[in-house]
């Protein structure tokens, strides 16, 4: 069989440097390890990017997937710094990215009648390394329950309350971060209530009941997730937004927090 010829690896004259080239939105199954849990089966969307140099006409496109099937059945957060190793060496580069996102599953039990269902998270784990510097992040999209204190307060039958979610991103070494289960535990505290995927009449009451004993705002909500994140180990920054699908309104309310 004749050699052919590699067109990536031809000469570019222009003198370009690109800071990231890759594939995005790839569907690939993986298996994903929080902390000290089983490994999960989920379907994960990526995008897989390196740097590529002034002097080089472009990349290897199809080493991207290659890689990620490689390492499909051991993806975790301390695993992103060999990922990113294994791109650079492979594909040639000082630099590259990788981003993962996709549905994280907890089985969660009703607050009384202890019944058992699936609740979904969405994920995304993200590492760069740019020269010697690497960076890691965990996104977490947490659901939960808020009722307004300005309508319990004043309504005399009452309050309106809807669902709310918190988008948590936290940045630190890789081997040091808090697992997905642990962030959305300390997360879903923070709220008026907290979802279920299951709940009977003596749950509903309760979740009800409760939500109605512990109203937000959402700026409360914020500033509840920033006091039970900034103090954990191995944050070393963090994003928090948070939004209320409004139930009495046709808009939504927002508030973030970010460290520093």
């Amino acid at each position: 069989m004749s050699k052919l010829e590699d067109t990536q690896n031809q000469p570019d004259e222009r003198r370009v440097p690109i800071k990231r080239v890759g594939i995005r939105d790839l569907s690939h199954p993986i298996l994903f390890t929080d902390g000290e849990a089983v490994a999960q089966a989920t379907v994960a969307t990526v995008a897989m990017s390196v740097a590529l140099s002034a002097d080089v006409r472009g990349t290897h496109m199809s080493r991207f997937v290659s890689i990620l099937s490689e390492h499909a059945d051991s993806v975790s957060v301390p695993t992103l710094p060999m990922l990113l190793d294994v791109m650079i060496e492979r594909l040639e580069s000082r630099g590259a990215t990788v981003l993962i996102d996709f549905p994280f599953f907890l089985t969660k039990e009703a607050p009384v009648t202890k019944s058992a269902g699936k609740l979904d998270y969405a994920l995304t784990l993200e590492g760069e390394r740019n020269g010697e510097a690497t960076t890691t992040k965990l996104t977490l999209r947490v659901p939960v329950t808020t009722l307004c204190p300005c309508s319990r307060n004043i309504s005399v039958r009452g309050a309106h309350n809807q669902r709310g979610v918190i988008i948590l991103t936290v940045e630190g070494k890789a081997d040091a971060l808090p697992s997905a289960r642990v962030l959305i535990e300390a997360v879903e505290t923070c709220g008026s209530s907290e979802l279920y995927s299951v709940l009977k009449r003596p749950d509903e009451k309760q979740v009800t009941e409760r939500a109605y004993d512990n109203p937000v705002f959402v700026e409360d909500l914020v500033r509840n997730v920033a006091l039970k994140i900034q103090d954990m180990k191995g944050v070393n920054s963090y994003c928090i937004e948070g939004e209320n699908f409004e139930s009495i309104h046709n808009h939504n309310a927002f508030a973030i927090v970010v460290s520093g």
